[in-house]
């Protein structure tokens, strides 16, 4: 039940993160103004709290942990919300990501 919730929280922050990245991008980059911007800015405060409800209490495990899926979600986001096309190197590196995360996080630990 710990690791489902956990990864719940990771995908959630991903879609915070990312996602109030990507608004602010829209913002800047794409001049789509303030209102753009300042959700991005309010989605990235809400990744900051959701990382707080990791069951697991070390805030640089989580934050190391989090990179691997920031790293996945990036690529899957651009896919999704810009038509990017990864190749088969953006692919393994979010694995290699994917799975540094799973061996910070889930990797057996004596307590």
């Amino acid at each position: 039940m710990l690791f489902a919730r956990s990864a719940a929280l990771f995908l959630v922050a991903a879609l915070f993160e990312i996602g109030g990245a990507w608004l602010v991008w829209q913002g800047v980059r794409e001049h789509r103004g303030w209102i753009w911007i300042g959700a991005g800015i309010i989605a990235l405060g809400a990744y900051g709290f959701v990382a707080t409800l990791q069951p697991d209490g070390e805030f640089g495990r989580i934050l190391a942990a989090y990179g691997g899926v920031f790293v996945a979600g990036s690529i899957a986001w651009g896919m999704v919300a810009d038509g990017y096309r990864p190749d088969r190197w953006d692919v393994t590196g979010a694995l290699v990501c994917l799975a540094g995360m799973a061996l910070i996080m889930y990797a057996p630990r004596a307590r």
